[in-house]
């Protein structure tokens, strides 16, 4: 049998799950994730259009973090005006199937943890 290796709860910010869930999970990377893994490569105002409720600033940020952390390439044309390209890196691409697996758990547990939800009194 396989022995499973233990994670060290106490030392948080050295935890390589939080670590990774704090940098992705915010609200909108994953969106962002799950998108150019649909579409492929994007420009800024395609990203901003398709995911609709998200501001200029903060889809910049999201982007910047993704790009930081090796998740999302961004291209940049010497061009006039510029135009920038993103796409996933080889990184990003392997933690697809991941993001997707979750989507797939929300969608079939949704319905059931909003009535949880509001019987704890929205808690």
């Amino acid at each position: 049998m396989e022995e499973k290796k233990s994670i060290d709860f106490t030392d948080a910010e050295q935890c390589p799950v939080r670590n990774v869930l704090d940098r992705f999970g915010d609200k909108w990377s994953t969106l962002i994730l799950l998108l150019l893994g649909t579409e492929g490569t994007l420009r800024f105002g395609e990203i901003h259009r398709a995911i609709g409720s998200i501001s200029q600033k903060m889809l910049t940020v999201s982007l910047k973090k993704l790009e930081a952390d090796g998740l999302v390439h961004r291209k940049v044309y010497p061009e006039v005006p510029p135009r920038v390209e993103y796409r996933l890196t080889d990184r990003a691409e392997s933690l697809l199937p991941l993001l997707q697996q979750l989507v797939e758990w929300a969608k079939e547990h949704m319905d059931a943890i909003r009535t949880d939800r509001q019987t704890a009194g929205g808690h």
